[in-house]
């Protein structure tokens, strides 16, 4: 007699090839129309399941997650970042918790250097300006940015993510500095002459581009404070592809909007899905809806760290990507 299928619910529309394997191989409820579920849907869907498949924008806090039924037993998220889980009470649960690593780190890292290109060179003001018509010929003077070539890249996380950025990075000119909890392997430093900051006031202090690419925990809300803020120099950048909860987003728009920073180009928010509307009046940032791992090709791979990690504890074993408390 063949095993009972477990009951997977998944809380967000996935890519169709995604979903027509997961309903193949689980009895699975998928969310068609794409509606954000609310706290007692949420609460409805782990009573029932054996497997709930969130994603990045779902909070699965330790209110929903008390509430679960005996059957569920894996919390599969549909991304790479897990602050939208509570992972100690889960385990304490006995639930187990797995995410997506590494299949978004390349496009991610593309869309880093796309905001390091466009905010110094203004590409978006310069779209902006064709579009209002006011663009009437070349001049010596007319849209000024800054060269990227030989500034001063420092990269706040040298993870997967932090090292791609910095590959690209190095291949455009720019110097590689890098503030992490400890150094990364020597060969990859030699690799990307790379130059370590213990010290993260020190390196904000000097850095031309500074580039957040840490994942958000307790310990990095707002590393990047006002006082920390304030540290940077009045010509510097500041992208951030990360999570907009690294970095004091009401300081930063008071900076950029009196010039005590020049310039930023942000892909996330502190508050998603709403952005700061001082943000949004600013010419000198670059502002993106979250779409730094928004490729066909990264969310099919996401779905399929998805399925994997199901089948593999379906069948009795550990799944690859198992979310544990060091790692957070």
């Amino acid at each position: 007699m063949p095993a009972k299928k477990p009951l997977v619910i998944v809380t967000r529309k996935l890519p169709d090839a995604v979903e027509t394997r997961m309903r193949e191989l689980f009895d699975t409820r998928l969310n068609h129309d794409d509606k954000p579920m609310s706290q007692a849907e949420m609460i409805e869907a782990v009573k029932n399941a054996d497997v709930l498949v969130p994603t990045v924008t779902d909070r699965i806090d330790s209110k929903i997650i008390v509430r679960a039924g005996p059957n569920l037993k894996l919390i599969a998220n549909f991304g790479t970042g897990v602050d939208n889980i509570d992972v100690k009470t889960a385990l304490e649960k006995g639930i187990t918790v797995t995410n997506t690593p590494g299949v978004l780190t390349e496009d991610t890292a593309d869309m880093t250097m796309a905001l390091i290109l466009a905010v110094p060179r203004r590409l978006v003001e310069g779209v902006k300006e064709i579009e209002a018509d006011r663009f009437t010929g070349w001049s010596p003077n007319w849209m000024l940015g800054q060269r990227v070539q030989g500034k001063r890249l420092g990269i706040v996380g040298m993870g997967r993510i932090g090292q791609a950025v910095a590959r690209r990075a190095k291949a455009f000119g720019l110097q590689i500095h890098y503030h992490n909890r400890k150094p990364v392997h020597p060969d990859i430093e030699r690799e990307l002459e790379a130059t370590y900051w213990e010290s993260l006031d020190q390196m904000l202090a000097r850095m031309d581009i500074v580039s957040i690419n840490c994942p958000h925990t307790p310990a990095t809300y707002h590393l990047l404070s006002a006082r920390r803020l304030k540290l940077m120099k009045p010509t510097a950048y500041i992208v951030n592809t990360a999570r907009g909860e690294v970095i004091d987003e009401n300081t930063l728009a008071r900076m950029l909007e009196s010039g005590q920073l020049s310039g930023a180009g942000l892909d996330v928010f502190e508050h998603e899905p709403a952005v700061n509307p001082k943000l949004k009046k600013l010419k000198n940032v670059v502002l993106l809806p979250h779409m730094g791992s928004a490729t066909i090709e990264g969310r099919m791979d996401m779905g399929e760290k998805v399925i994997v990690n199901i089948k593999t504890f379906a069948d009795g074993h550990k799944p690859p990507d198992r979310v544990i408390p060091a790692m957070l």
